[in-house]
Protein backbone atom coordinates (compact mmCIF):
# COMPACT_ATOMS: atom_id res chain seq x y z
CA UNK A 1 0.00 0.00 0.00
CA UNK A 2 2.83 2.14 1.15
CA UNK A 3 4.81 1.33 -2.38
CA UNK A 4 1.43 2.44 -4.60
CA UNK A 5 0.93 5.83 -2.41
CA UNK A 6 4.62 6.56 -3.22
CA UNK A 7 5.01 5.50 -6.71
CA UNK A 8 1.73 7.14 -7.10
CA UNK A 9 3.02 10.83 -5.83
CA UNK A 10 6.35 10.70 -7.81
CA UNK A 11 4.24 10.24 -11.52
CA UNK A 12 2.17 13.40 -10.32
CA UNK A 13 5.21 15.21 -9.55
CA UNK A 14 6.89 13.88 -12.78
CA UNK A 15 3.78 15.12 -14.23
CA UNK A 16 3.91 18.67 -12.93
CA UNK A 17 7.74 19.38 -13.18
CA UNK A 18 7.46 20.39 -16.86
CA UNK A 19 4.39 22.55 -15.75
CA UNK A 20 6.62 24.57 -12.78
CA UNK A 21 9.36 24.79 -15.53
CA UNK A 22 7.29 27.08 -17.41
CA UNK A 23 5.85 28.92 -14.75
CA UNK A 24 8.74 30.19 -13.93
CA UNK A 25 9.36 34.03 -14.60
CA UNK A 26 12.40 34.17 -16.61
CA UNK A 27 12.09 37.91 -16.79
CA UNK A 28 14.48 39.27 -13.89
CA UNK A 29 12.60 42.98 -14.07
CA UNK A 30 9.59 41.45 -12.59
CA UNK A 31 11.12 39.31 -10.03
CA UNK A 32 10.66 42.56 -7.57
CA UNK A 33 6.91 44.13 -8.91
CA UNK A 34 8.05 47.46 -7.68
CA UNK A 35 11.19 47.87 -9.67
CA UNK A 36 8.96 46.89 -12.27
CA UNK A 37 6.42 48.93 -12.21
CA UNK A 38 8.93 52.06 -11.60
CA UNK A 39 10.63 51.53 -15.42
CA UNK A 40 7.35 50.79 -17.00
CA UNK A 41 6.74 54.26 -15.39
CA UNK A 42 9.77 55.78 -16.95
CA UNK A 43 8.92 54.02 -19.63
CA UNK A 44 5.31 55.64 -20.09
CA UNK A 45 6.94 58.96 -19.24
CA UNK A 46 9.45 59.07 -22.35
CA UNK A 47 6.74 57.35 -24.84
CA UNK A 48 4.24 60.76 -23.41
CA UNK A 49 6.98 63.19 -24.35
CA UNK A 50 7.93 62.27 -27.27
CA UNK A 51 4.25 62.07 -28.45
CA UNK A 52 3.67 65.42 -26.77
CA UNK A 53 6.61 66.79 -29.29
CA UNK A 54 4.66 65.40 -32.03
CA UNK A 55 7.63 63.26 -34.01
CA UNK A 56 6.67 62.26 -37.10
CA UNK A 57 8.49 58.83 -36.66
CA UNK A 58 6.85 58.01 -33.29
CA UNK A 59 5.50 54.84 -34.17
CA UNK A 60 8.54 53.76 -35.28
CA UNK A 61 10.68 54.35 -31.84
CA UNK A 62 10.40 51.73 -29.43
CA UNK A 63 11.22 52.43 -25.75
CA UNK A 64 12.64 50.03 -22.77
CA UNK A 65 13.99 50.67 -19.28
CA UNK A 66 15.66 47.71 -17.64
CA UNK A 67 15.68 47.43 -14.05
CA UNK A 68 18.85 50.06 -13.70
CA UNK A 69 17.38 52.71 -15.23
CA UNK A 70 19.17 52.30 -18.52
CA UNK A 71 16.45 53.13 -21.49
CA UNK A 72 17.00 51.11 -24.56
CA UNK A 73 15.47 53.50 -27.94
CA UNK A 74 15.88 52.03 -30.85
CA UNK A 75 13.72 52.35 -34.20
CA UNK A 76 14.06 54.41 -37.36
CA UNK A 77 13.66 58.39 -37.55
CA UNK A 78 13.35 61.06 -40.07
CA UNK A 79 16.21 63.17 -39.59
CA UNK A 80 19.01 63.36 -37.08
CA UNK A 81 17.41 65.55 -35.22
CA UNK A 82 14.51 63.56 -34.14
CA UNK A 83 16.86 61.48 -32.90
CA UNK A 84 19.10 63.88 -30.93
CA UNK A 85 15.82 65.61 -29.43
CA UNK A 86 14.57 61.69 -28.43
CA UNK A 87 17.70 61.24 -26.66
CA UNK A 88 17.45 64.36 -25.02
CA UNK A 89 14.15 63.83 -23.74
CA UNK A 90 15.17 60.27 -22.49
CA UNK A 91 18.39 61.66 -20.92
CA UNK A 92 15.96 64.55 -18.73
CA UNK A 93 13.09 62.16 -17.85
CA UNK A 94 13.29 61.75 -14.01
CA UNK A 95 15.02 58.17 -13.15
CA UNK A 96 16.82 57.72 -15.99
CA UNK A 97 20.78 57.13 -15.51
CA UNK A 98 21.35 56.10 -18.48
CA UNK A 99 20.18 55.76 -22.46
CA UNK A 100 21.57 53.62 -24.89
CA UNK A 101 20.39 54.61 -28.44
CA UNK A 102 20.31 52.41 -31.83
CA UNK A 103 18.19 55.29 -33.48
CA UNK A 104 18.85 54.79 -37.81
CA UNK A 105 17.79 58.23 -39.56
CA UNK A 106 15.48 56.73 -42.49
CA UNK A 107 15.67 59.97 -44.31
CA UNK A 108 18.05 63.11 -43.57
CA UNK A 109 15.68 65.90 -44.77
Amino acid sequence: MKYKLATTCFVIGAMLAPVVAYAEDTDADRANPATFVKDSAITTKIKTQLAAEHFGSLKDISVDTDKNGVVWISGTVNSQAEADQAIRIAHNTEGVKTVQSSLKVQNDR
